[in-house]
């Protein structure tokens, strides 16, 4: 029997690239169709492997989505920290970076990144994740915004608890298509500026 090239692709795909594959087809899929039609068969189905294959990468759908939801923020992450590695600018700039940052990647994934954290509402797994994530993007925004206010360390990461979530519902609200970016830009940045106490 002929191998077919389509399955020598499959064979000669490293496992990271493969999970990546499977990535990549799963937001396709929530894009095209929503969160509910995302199932580990029809993500096998779509990426032409079999489901054992998609069982091995991510066990479970909640699995799946968790790391649909990790892999939006670690490039959301990486943004802010490479928007914020120029040094030597004053608190209304960083201020502008952050917001600009945060909302550009929000508007880069669209409506999708939303979508997957609302189908994983009440998920144990996803509870644990968001709170790692929440408290990674706190310390960031906290460790930039340090230099520029009076506030101690421990009160000004409460007060970026709460600019984070307003941060996220500015978001929401832009991907929604309620708000225009420039304006998410310009409320978080506000936020910001005047939630820190400044010196």
């Amino acid at each position: 029997m002929a191998v077919t090239e389509k399955s020598e692709t499959r064979r000669r795909m490293t496992k990271e690239a493969r999970r990546e594959q499977l990535l990549e087809t799963a937001l396709a899929i929530v894009r095209e169709q929503g969160p509910d039609a995302l199932t580990l068969g029809y993500l096998a189905e779509r990426a032409g492997v079999s489901k054992p294959i998609t069982y091995e990468h991510f066990e479970t759908r909640s699995g799946l989505l968790v790391a649909l939801y990790r892999q939006i923020d670690e490039q959301q992450v990486r943004a802010l920290q490479e928007s914020l590695a120029v040094k030597g600018r004053a608190l209304d700039e960083v201020a502008r970076v952050i917001a600009r940052a945060y909302m550009t990647c929000h508007s880069n994934w669209g409506p999708e990144g939303h979508a997957i954290a609302g189908a994983l509402m009440g998920d144990a797994q996803m509870g644990a994740v968001q709170r790692d994530l929440l408290d990674n993007c706190v310390g960031i925004f906290a460790d930039a915004l340090a230099p520029f206010s009076k506030l101690a360390r421990k009160a000004l990461r409460q007060r970026c608890v709460g600019i984070v979530g307003a941060a996220e519902a500015l978001s929401l609200d832009m991907t929604r298509g309620r708000m225009p970016q420039a304006a998410a830009i310009e409320n978080l940045a506000a936020l910001l500026v005047s939630g820190i106490d400044p010196i």
